[in-house]
């Protein structure tokens, strides 16, 4: 099949301007047996695959708790910071790369290489050494190892999230909303309780004593996890309304930033606004509770880190029900004001409320919940719902990627901030993400 003229390329983009919106008014288009039964796994392969993400996204809330322990001198902040970011960096590659990726080549295609990224980076971080035993060698290794699995989870986003939404469209779209916040959030949502709960039964096999075989074998099952899907995805058909709509060759990116500019900025700097400073309180959240247990036990922490996890979870359910009921952006600004309020409670009665560690979880927790509510539901709904499906994946990659970049450079700036300031001025960030979205 020839290749559509440049002039059938902006016909799709400008008729499917808001696919989302239109194709719903429209109803589902006719499938197929195979290719219905195709969509569900498309949902399914996604959930699953998003699984390992959210696992990956956390792995190091713990890990970080175990190297310090391990390394009190070679394991300092910059080095943390730096293990910690390499995953970042490599998602915001994955997320561009791969968008572009799903778009020209195929949903399927990007699908199956981001889960051999994720397998070959969390296997490269499980046998992760040092030249003779070296520390510093170990960090680099490691350094290297995530930026590889960052690559497959950054591409998670925009072949797993596209492909969602698009099978979501054809087989329940007046569910759409709630079936995507469900497949997307919620288990990169889940993947933290998920990364704690598997650390805290690897501990209490191994003992406390052994915490570099621990932390090897969370990092192992990292490569079990996107193998539970990779048979799924190499027997699945791509969405049908990509196959009805891709454009593989010349396509009109002018007229695609000309068309979306507006939906392309607010999409962005709403998602960098938001992970500079959810991601960095997620990725040394263990470190934050380890500091203010008085012993520090590993142990504790972890559990604490759980109930941490698993209170911030409700928030995503919440969102992904009000979303069809309130409307997306109405459930987004709810979000952002229950964000804000935890967060300035935290940040201005830190030193009381850091004293009395279940009340200072609680508290912690719905920040992050109410997070979840909002934009952590909607930003991904949005930026799914907002663009053609001709380029659906690259510009939600986009989004994604510089949302990624927002948590690299939050990560980079919390451990200065903390050092310096106190961890109270990093729970005073939170005020800057809502207030700014809140102005746009």
């Amino acid at each position: 099949m020839s290749a559509p003229s440049v002039d059938n390329n902006e016909r799709a983009i400008v008729v499917d301007a808001l696919p989302a919106s239109t194709q719903a008014s429209h109803g589902p288009p006719k499938v197929s047996r195979k290719e219905a039964l195709s969509g569900y796994f498309t949902i399914a392969a996604a959930a699953f695959g998003l699984i390992s993400d959210g696992y990956q996204n956390n792995l190091m809330t713990m890990a970080n708790v175990v190297f310090k322990k391990l390394y009190p001198k070679d394991y300092t902040s910059s080095v943390s910071t730096r293990v910690s970011n390499s995953l970042l960096v490599g998602a915001v590659i994955g997320q561009v790369v791969v968008g572009l990726i799903c778009d020209r080549v195929g949903r399927k295609v990007a699908l199956v290489g981001t889960t051999l990224f994720i397998v070959l980076g969390a296997l490269l971080g499980t046998v992760a050494h040092g030249a003779h035993g070296s520390p510093a060698g170990l960090f680099w290794f490691l350094t290297f190892a995530r930026g590889i699995t960052g690559i497959g989870v950054g591409g998670e986003y925009p072949a797993s999230s596209t492909s969602a939404s698009e099978a979501a469209n054809e087989r329940m779209v007046k569910q759409r909303g709630p079936v995507f916040v469900m497949v997307t959030n919620f288990v990169l949502s889940f993947g933290g309780p998920l990364a704690v709960s598997v650390f805290l039964i690897v501990i209490s096999a191994a003992g406390e004593n052994h915490l570099s075989t621990v932390w090897r074998v969370c990092f192992g099952i990292g490569i079990v996890l996107p193998l539970t899907v990779f048979y799924f995805r190499m027997r699945m058909l791509s969405p049908k309304l990509y196959r009805k709509g891709a454009i593989k060759r010349r396509v009109p990116y002018v007229l695609v930033i000309k068309r979306y500019w507006r939906p392309l900025f607010g999409t962005c700097g709403a998602w960098f606004l938001y992970d500079f400073v959810t991601f960095p309180n997620g990725v040394f959240s263990g470190t934050i509770i380890s500091s203010i247990i008085h012993n520090g036990d590993i142990k504790k922490t972890a559990e604490w880190q759980l109930l941490l996890g698993t209170i911030a979870l409700p928030g995503v359910f919440v969102g992904a029900y009000l979303c069809n009921v309130i409307g997306r952006r109405n459930t987004m600004m709810l979000g952002f004001s229950g964000y804000l309020v935890f967060g300035l409670i935290i940040g201005c009665a830190y030193d009381r409320i850091s004293k009395i560690i279940p009340l200072f979880i609680i508290f912690y927790g719905l920040m992050q919940s109410f997070g979840n509510l909002g934009p952590g539901d909607m930003l991904g709904l949005v930026s799914a719902e907002s663009y053609a499906t001709a380029v659906r994946g690259t510009c939600y990659g986009l989004s994604a990627a510089i949302g990624k970049t927002g948590a690299a450079v939050g990560t980079q700036a919390f451990t200065p901030i903390q050092n310096n300031l106190g961890k109270k001025y990093v729970e005073q960030l939170g005020q800057l993400s809502p207030l700014s979205l809140k102005r746009n």
